[in-house]
C-alpha cells in the first residue's frame, strides 16, 4: 500500500534541502552529458532515495542522479519509482524559482502516480490515475480537471522556458492563433492539469524522469500524453531518452485542431 502522505512529506523534505542550497552562493558542476549539477541535486537525490528505499524496500528506484542501471536489470521491473530530484536545474541556476521535485510510480511501463513539488511556493501537485489530481497548498487542496478554451478564449500553449525548439513554431503553424505560456521544468505539465494552458507540444528530447510525474498528473486530471502518432507514451525503455510528445485534454481534441494530421506528416 502506497502512503500518499509519506510521499508528500518526502517531496517537501527534498524541497527544503534544495532551498537551503538556493540561499547560498552554490557551485555548478557539469555532468558527462554537459548538463549542470549542483549540491541541491545531490541532496534532494539522497533524501528521496533513502526515504523511498526505507518505506518501500521492495520497489526499485531509478533517479536521474543515481547510478546507471542496465536495461537487462530494469526490464524485469513491473513496478518502480522514477525520480528527478531537481527538475529544472537551469531554472535553479537562473534563480527564477521554476524548479521542481518530481516523484513518479511506474507500473507495467506506465506512470500511475506522480508528485511535482514547487519549493519556492510550497505548492504540490499530486496525481493518482485511479483517484484524481489535486493542487495542494498550505491553505488546502483543490481537485484539478483538464479543460479546453471556452468560447472566444485564446488557446494557451505551454512552451519551454530554457529549451527552445527551432522546429516548434513551424509545427504550430496549423493553429489559427495561440497565446504562448512559457514555463520551466515539469511545471509545464502542471499548467495543463490546472487549466492554465491547454496544449503542450514537445519536439526536442527529454528523459523519462523529466516527464513521468507530469504524465501521471495530467492523466489523473483527465488528459493525455501521446506520441506524434497518438499512441501511448511508455517508460522503462532500453534508452531512457524520450521522443516527441503531445499533451492535451484528449486525442480527439488534438484531431479536431488538425494537430494529429500535422504530427503524422512531421
Amino acid at each position: 500500500m502506497i502512503d500518499n502522505q509519506y510521499l508528500e512529506d518526502l517531496s517537501r523534505a527534498a524541497g527544503e534541502a534544495i532551498l537551503e542550497v538556493y540561499a547560498t552562493e552554490f557551485d555548478v558542476e557539469s555532468k558527462e552529458d554537459h548538463t549542470p549539477l549542483t549540491l541541491a541535486d545531490k541532496k534532494s537525490h539522497r533524501i528521496i532515495v533513502d526515504g523511498l528505499q526505507s518505506r518501500f524496500p521492495d520497489i526499485p528506484v531509478l533517479s536521474e542522479e543515481g547510478k546507471e542501471i542496465p536495461y537487462d536489470s530494469r526490464k524485469r521491473w513491473a513496478r518502480f519509482w522514477l525520480i528527478d530530484p531537481l527538475d529544472g536545474t537551469k531554472e535553479f541556476i537562473k534563480r527564477n524559482g521554476e524548479f521542481t521535485v518530481n516523484i513518479a510510480l511506474i507500473e507495467q511501463n506506465m506512470p500511475v502516480l506522480g508528485l511535482i513539488y514547487l519549493p519556492v511556493a510550497n505548492l504540490l501537485y499530486f496525481g493518482d490515475i485511479t483517484r484524481g489530481c489535486w493542487q495542494i497548498t498550505p491553505d488546502g487542496r483543490r481537485q484539478l480537471h483538464i479543460c479546453n478554451p471556452g468560447p472566444g478564449e485564446p488557446l494557451r500553449v505551454v512552451l519551454s522556458r530554457s529549451h527552445p525548439s527551432p522546429n516548434l513554431e513551424a509545427f504550430l503553424h496549423v493553429l489559427p492563433g495561440y497565446e504562448p505560456v512559457p514555463r520551466g521544468s515539469s511545471l509545464k505539465f502542471c499548467s495543463i492539469a490546472s487549466g492554465d494552458a491547454q496544449f503542450y507540444p514537445r519536439l526536442g528530447p527529454t528523459s523519462e524522469w523529466d516527464t513521468a510525474a507530469g504524465q501521471a498528473i495530467v492523466t489523473a486530471a483527465g488528459g493525455v500524453m501521446v506520441n506524434l502518432q497518438g499512441g501511448p507514451f511508455a517508460y522503462n525503455k532500453p534508452s531512457l531518452i524520450n521522443g516527441p510528445f503531445l499533451v492535451a485534454s484528449s486525442v480527439d481534441w488534438l484531431k479536431s485542431m488538425g494537430i494529429m494530421d500535422r504530427a503524422a506528416s512531421w
